[in-house]
């Protein structure tokens, strides 16, 4: 399946809104987390101008978003969603993958968080990431950098 990236702009807020409660809710309920609007907000607004809506034959299908950390250099994927009507087409693993790409020719880590109950650990583990550290709600999951 083919897909495309564009930059989320304020217009897509109530689609991302949506999008989180759909792949989300379940995850954040069973680990505790908030599912209110404002706190679904807050993550939206984390990094938005890095965010990138995924589309699909122009319509949308998820949403991607990975920031550069220069204290740490270090990518970190701050979000990945892509919406059930889409899922199993590997457009998650090939976003991710590109970005590992970019990081290793960077010679830099890709770190991300993902909820405990969240079955996308094991697409992160495939490819290559590991848990290094956890919090009540989640694993924080590193893929070092090369080695030079």
């Amino acid at each position: 399946m083919d897909f495309a990236l564009r930059k989320a702009t304020a217009t897509d807020i109530p689609y991302l809104l949506e999008l989180r409660d759909i792949t989300m809710r379940r995850y954040l309920e069973e680990t505790g987390s908030p599912t209110s609007q404002k706190a679904y907000l807050e993550r939206i607004m984390l990094h938005f101008e890095d965010a990138n809506i995924i589309e699909v034959d122009g319509h949308s299908a998820g949403l991607f978003k990975a920031t550069f950390l220069p204290e740490t250099q270090q990518w970190f994927v701050v979000q990945i969603q892509v919406h059930p009507d889409y899922q199993n087409h590997h457009i998650g693993s090939r976003l991710l993958r590109d970005l590992i790409n970019r990081a290793e020719q960077e010679q830099v880590a890709v770190t991300l968080g993902v909820l405990k109950s969240n079955p996308a650990r094991s697409l992160y583990e495939r490819l290559g990431f590991r848990a290094v550290a956890e919090t009540e709600f989640e694993y924080e999951m590193l893929l070092a950098a090369p080695l030079a």
